[in-house]
């Protein structure tokens, strides 16, 4: 059993910043990638930025250039830095870690979400 935490969302001006962070613990053998999608009512999920294991990282392109993600491998854990948020960031932000439980076999697991609130 993997377990994911998300931590560090809240109610913040037009402009303002915040920095997500997402934990993962348990069965882990290796991350072979972390990211973030949210997710805003009457919507899809969607991704909003991921980090390989190799450190490659991509972002939707309605991020880009406002947020940046990160990772501490030593820690199993991924943040996202945002800047500049807007309204339409609004939404509840869910971590996504791709675990490599075994040697051979990787799933998917999600953390509960944490609610990111922008203000006009």
């Amino acid at each position: 059993q993997v377990q994911v935490v998300e931590s560090g969302g809240g109610l913040v001006q037009a402009g303002g910043s915040l920095r997500l962070s997402c934990a993962a613990s348990g069965n882990i053998l290796r991350i072979n990638a972390m990211g973030w999608y949210r997710q805003a009512p009457g919507k899809q999920r969607e991704l909003v930025a991921r980090i390989t294991s190799s450190g490659s990282a991509n972002y939707a392109d309605s991020v880009s250039g406002r947020f940046t993600i990160s990772r501490d491998s030593a820690k199993n854990t991924v943040y996202l830095q945002m800047n500049s948020l807007k309204p339409e960031d609004t939404a509840v932000y869910f971590c996504n870690v791709v675990v490599a439980v075994t040697a051979y076999l990787s799933n998917d697991y999600w953390g509960q979400g944490t609610q990111v609130t922008v203000s006009s």
